[in-house]
């Protein structure tokens, strides 16, 4: 049994090798992409956060509002909570209550809606950047590109052109 996983290993190591071995001899073109900083320096993503901004600024600004009102209102509260009748100290904190609830409410809505356009939004401009850096491989004649590689020779490194058609793009 033990000589089988031996094999098992040996093969699934050559098997590997022996069939890249005619593709590399053959001279396959490789690209390499540094994605990072496409996505940093491309103006679709400065457009993206922008648009962003815009789209969430005023609500983030309301609730940040509603949230200093409420602590403002708790804290106030919890002043002259011991002056109030029981009847009254109880509607009171009641209605603190149910606005906290609501501002929590409201606070998770808008986590989730800003992090699912976040999401569309990349997804629209990764889109994007893919199909020119497409484009551009299939010009250097690359048969593969790679993606932020640890070192790549300036030759093989298409980031730059990439870069210069987003920009161009706009």
């Amino acid at each position: 049994m033990k000589m089988y996983k031996t094999l098992f290993a040996a093969l699934a190591i050559a098997v590997p090798v022996l069939v890249a071995t005619p593709v590399l001899a053959q001279g396959v073109k490789i690209a390499a992409i540094r994605s990072n900083e496409l996505v940093q320096q491309s103006p679709q993503f400065k457009a993206g956060q922008e648009k962003m901004k815009q789209e969430f600024e005023r609500r983030a600004n309301d609730l940040e509002a509603e949230a200093k009102k409420l602590a403002e209102d708790i804290k106030a509260f919890q002043k002259e909570a011991e002056l109030l009748s029981a009847a009254d100290r109880a509607r009171k904190e009641k209605d603190l209550n149910t606005r906290k609830i609501d501002f929590e409410y409201k606070s998770r809505q808008f986590q989730e809606e800003r992090a699912n356009r976040e999401r569309q939004l990349f997804t629209e401009m990764m889109g994007k950047i893919k199909a020119v850096i497409e484009q551009v491989a299939k010009e250097k004649g690359a048969a593969i590109v790679i993606e932020n590689p640890v070192y790549a020779e300036p030759g093989i490194d298409i980031t730059d052109e990439v870069l210069k058609r987003l920009q161009a793009a706009k």
